[in-house]
């Protein structure tokens, strides 16, 4: 057994609104050098955790972890579409073993996921089909969440379930760090809002336009005055970063949720991906992490991380 991570920043904005070409550049060539480590150690399974942005799972029936079976893409925001190579079997096997670690994880037999998953599974790997992979989905985007210490008992379990198979094994998380982007709440919401928050599944063309648009001219005032949403904050993202490098994990059971919202965005759940990541390698044995990349990104509205770790 030998498990890698890769835990990434991602937005949908990439290619629709960007910063400067330096600075696309600068990301570029960080994504290339983390997709050579990841075909350098050829995983013979990906475990990816991932948020929702409404897409696949909504208010009709909302679970807080979620793993499948089989995934397609739902193609937003330029991302790839298509089914996910998701290794069924195996996927089932770690469903069990959860369950029989106290992890009331939700089974999906047809799971449809988003940019959330698909940007970084094709950023690493070029496809969204080139290895197996397991796709578990964490609530992220719509309250009320499970705590942090919960995030990473589900982490910790995932990665107590890799530790029984002889394979090369990347885990991937994908979210955050810093951000609010346009997303609604429920709390509040007209009745058109409400109606897509708690059943909008695959939305008209026409429809999936219109929001893509929203996010992009938002993208385009995000950090100023004249945008309302909560900005980036490059403290606590760099703050949060050092606590995983250095391994200090038990301090993220102490994480309040509406506290990280205040300053850092109500997006910025999405580090609960980053969280169960490195709970899954750190129940493997120690582990060494280095910081590959930071940048604060309003154009992507986006705390732009890329960290990686593997085993000690």
């Amino acid at each position: 057994m030998s498990i890698k991570l890769k835990c990434l920043s991602h937005t949908p904005l990439r290619g629709l609104n960007d910063p400067g070409a330096d600075v696309v550049k600068e990301v570029d060539t960080v994504l290339a050098r983390m997709r050579a480590e990841v075909e350098a150690f050829d995983p013979e399974l990906i475990v990816v955790f991932a948020p929702d942005h409404y897409n696949g799972l909504f208010y009709d029936l909302m679970p807080q972890f979620v793993i499948g079976t089989k995934a397609d893409s739902v193609a937003d925001y330029n991302s790839l579409p298509g089914p996910l190579s998701v290794a069924g079997d195996l996927a089932l096997e770690m469903t069990r073993f959860l369950l029989d670690n106290d992890i009331d994880i939700a089974l999906s037999h047809r799971l449809q996921v988003d940019h959330g998953c698909t940007q970084t599974l094709e950023e690493m790997t070029g496809s969204l089909t080139r290895y197996p992979v397991i796709p578990i989905i964490i609530n992220s985007v719509a309250p009320p969440f499970c705590s942090y210490r919960r995030v990473r008992q589900l982490g910790d379990a995932v990665g107590r379930f890799l530790s029984t198979l002889d394979k090369r094994v990347l885990i991937l998380g994908t979210g955050g760090l810093s951000h609010e982007p346009p997303v609604p709440l429920l709390a509040g919401a007209p009745d058109e809002i409400a109606d897509f928050l708690i059943a909008g599944r695959n939305p008209t063309p026409e429809k999936r336009a219109a929001r893509q648009a929203n996010t992009i001219a938002n993208g385009k005032i995000y950090g100023t005055s004249d945008c309302p949403l909560t900005p980036l904050n490059a403290e606590w993202d760099l703050a949060f970063i050092d606590t995983l490098v250095q391994g200090r994990l038990g301090e993220i059971d102490d994480f309040k949720t509406e506290e990280i919202s205040r300053v850092a965005g109500r997006s910025t759940q999405e580090v609960r991906t980053w969280v169960a990541s490195f709970a899954a390698l750190a129940a493997a044995g120690r582990y060494t992490a280095r910081k590959d990349y930071y940048r604060p990104i309003n154009e992507w509205i986006a705390g732009y991380g890329v960290v990686s770790a593997e085993q000690a």
